[in-house]
């Protein structure tokens, strides 16, 4: 059924792959190349759109399934305590503002929209992907706190972001009379039997790891695909029991690398190879989806996707980093470098399966995927000049400042493409 669409696909895979470091010497990234090559291909209505929104839904659902969970497994809770005060400022002040600001501006910009409905659009768009501004996470010229902060808060948002939108999808329900008042209870639902189900696959399958491991009988290969196998296991297993498949692979990973104790780099990231492909995939069917929109585009959809990577993005951003004494460069950087990739398009899917959203459909998906399209450009574009820019500011900043402050045992970090 999807013969056209795979090879269609893996040609532009290869073709990309020829000239692929001639292309990286543009600024030009792969997310950008492959988002133009979808729209190109999508114009062309070769494509059935329900086969991909299908396959989309998918690779993404596996895709976010596998980021959250090695996510979530580096995390080191008492490294973490001595290192997270940016990051944990972002993911505890800032997220939750992000999504009330965002809910707010797209209440305002879209009347025919309710206050729960904003807040869906607002929850989906609060997830950042430090990946599609590579640039500035393996820039050695960019302070290791500021890239440190960065590249934690993207790899934690995703799951923060999760209960808010689950929450405010009942409530949705609720409202339109789609569903009865005790509809909220699903969702409650949904987060603890998702939590339950991470914590059992986690604390399970890393007991095992560890045991295994401790005994020689695991080789290297098999042991990042045994994390693999628990990342799609927990999702797996929540689902069809009526939790949430990607907390339960978010508190699954927490719990696995809280059981295996150290985490090898090799073991938790499914190789730079397989993550590019799926991601790069879903790059290319958001080309193609959004090229079915665009009689949806309109002047406040443009506007509200402008605003969600500057002002809904930056101002909780620099509420969160009150009294942490950092320079006006460094937290207005922190605030531009938030992209939107992969998560947000994952939750949109999972949002628009929702019977209360039908209607909408169009108009979000619209909201989502230009958000998303302009941020891969945007931030693309801007992330070399842009830390370059920072590194001059940085350069003239005093040794004490708290930019350069020392940063002990920082965790491993995954420096992916996108999220």
């Amino acid at each position: 059924m999807f013969e056209i669409e795979f090879a269609t696909f893996a040609a532009i895979v290869f073709v990309f792959a020829l000239v692929s470091r001639r292309v990286e010497r543009l600024d030009v990234t792969a997310p950008m190349a492959f988002i133009v090559a979808g729209m190109l291909f999508g114009a062309t209505h070769l494509f059935n759109a329900s086969i991909n929104n299908e396959v989309l839904l998918l690779i993404g659902s596996i895709a976010l399934v596998l980021v959250l969970f090695t996510d979530a497994s580096r995390i080191n809770i008492s490294l973490f305590r001595v290192n997270a005060e940016l990051p944990a400022r972002l993911l505890i002040v800032g997220l939750p503002l992000t999504i009330a600001v965002g809910a707010v501006i797209a209440a305002l910009l879209f009347t025919n929209l309710t206050i729960w409905q904003a807040a869906i659009i607002g929850a989906v768009l609060a997830p950042t992907d430090a990946g599609l501004g590579q640039a500035i996470v393996t820039s050695e010229r960019v302070p290791v706190r500021i890239r440190e902060a960065l590249n934690v808060e993207s790899g934690l948002n995703d799951g923060g972001s999760v209960p808010f939108l689950l929450v405010f999808l009942a409530l949705a329900a609720i409202q339109e009379g789609v569903e009865p008042p005790s509809f909220w209870i699903v969702a409650v639902e949904q987060v603890g039997i998702g939590v339950v189900v991470g914590l059992l696959v986690g604390i399970a399958g890393g007991w095992l790891i560890r045991s295994a491991t401790q005994r020689g009988w695991m080789t290297r290969t098999f042991k990042r695909l045994s994390f693999l196998a628990l990342a799609v296991l927990a999702w797996g297993v929540a689902g069809p029991i009526g939790g949430s498949g990607f907390i339960a692979a978010f508190v699954g990973g927490f719990a696995t690398g809280a059981t295996v104790g150290e985490v090898e780099e090799a073991a938790t990231d499914f190789s730079e190879a397989e993550g590019e492909l799926l991601l790069l995939a879903v790059f290319f069917l958001v080309g193609v989806i959004a090229t079915s929109l665009l009689g949806a585009l309109n002047w406040t959809i443009l506007l509200y996707a402008i605003l969600s990577l500057t002002v809904i993005r930056m101002l909780p951003v620099a509420i969160s980093l009150i009294r942490t004494k950092l320079r006006r460069s460094s937290v207005l950087f922190l605030g531009w470098f938030g992209p939107r990739g992969l998560a947000s398009i994952v939750l949109m899917l999972v949002a628009l399966e929702e019977p209360a959203l039908a209607p909408l459909a169009p108009q979000i998906a619209t909201i989502v995927l230009v958000t998303v399209i302009l941020s891969v450009f945007a931030h693309g574009i801007s992330a070399r000049p842009g830390a370059a820019i920072y590194a001059r500011k940085v350069a003239a900043m005093d040794s004490d400042a708290p930019e350069l402050r020392a940063v002990s045992q920082l965790p491993a970090r995954q420096r992916r493409m996108s999220k």
